[in-house]
């Protein structure tokens, strides 16, 4: 009769203890998940455009801490104050606020929509200057800033990390593309000398760039000399003929 009593003691024990473990199991996950869901939710009003500006303002703040745009500082923070500021106007709106003009926060949003594009287009600009000028810290930071599409530059980016890999760190981004199977065949296939052969051909490429952007900045200005010149002649030939 005892060992009845005790087997089911255990039993009750060991039931409620898997509840208990169910239970929190339960309330972790929705927790989890219901943070997930804040964490992501933006006003349903416009969603087109507004998804876009939300989903970039974090990564755009994160920007300042690249040295290339540390003054771009004040202008990315109040920019990111007025779009924390159309948020909430957006969740105003979508509890049926009338205190708020929707038509005004459409307006809101297409003007940050500019600054946006305007941050995208710049980040562009760094990415290629960094090339350029072989500078290897800011084109990692800006490959890995998640405001450009790098499956678009993938063979550039791959290109330029294994004719500098000395001089970086492969991580985010970077380091995605090295584990793709393409990517390791690649780059086992390559050697120190093909490397720099890459450096040098790149060097080249940018000398003969910039060697024809001066001839044609040159070229330009003697034409606007040559114009000025003829200006003058027709100028002073009037000039002539009244006097």
């Amino acid at each position: 009769m005892k060992k009845i009593i005790i087997m089911s003691l255990l039993a009750t024990i060991m039931i409620g203890g898997e509840l208990d473990f169910n239970n929190s199991k339960s309330f972790d996950t929705n927790t989890s998940l219901s943070l997930d869901v804040n964490a992501t939710k933006n006003p349903k009003v416009y969603a087109a455009l507004g998804d876009i500006i939300y989903g970039n303002v974090a990564k755009i703040k994160k920007l300042t801490e690249i040295e290339e745009f540390k003054s771009f500082s004040e202008k990315i923070s109040n920019y990111c104050d007025e779009v924390e500021k159309a948020k909430e106007i957006g969740f105003e709106i979508e509890r049926g606020s009338k205190s708020v003009d929707e038509l005004e926060y459409l307006n809101t949003l297409r003007k940050l929509s500019k600054d946006n594009d305007y941050y995208i287009r710049s980040v562009k600009s760094a990415y290629h200057s960094s090339i350029e000028r072989e500078d290897s810290m800011l084109f990692s930071e800006i490959v890995n800033s998640g405001l450009m599409d790098t499956d678009n530059h993938k063979d550039e980016i791959i290109t330029y990390y294994l004719s500098h890999s000395m001089d970086i760190n492969a991580s985010g981004v970077i380091q995605k593309f090295l584990d793709d199977e393409n990517t390791k065949s690649k780059r086992q296939s390559y050697t120190y000398e093909q490397a720099k052969k890459l450096r040098e051909e790149a060097k080249i490429k940018r000398i003969r760039e910039e060697d024809k952007k001066k001839q044609a900045e040159l070229e330009h200005s003697l034409a606007e000399e040559v114009k000025q010149k003829k200006i003058e002649i027709r100028e002073n030939q009037k000039k002539e003929l009244f006097n």
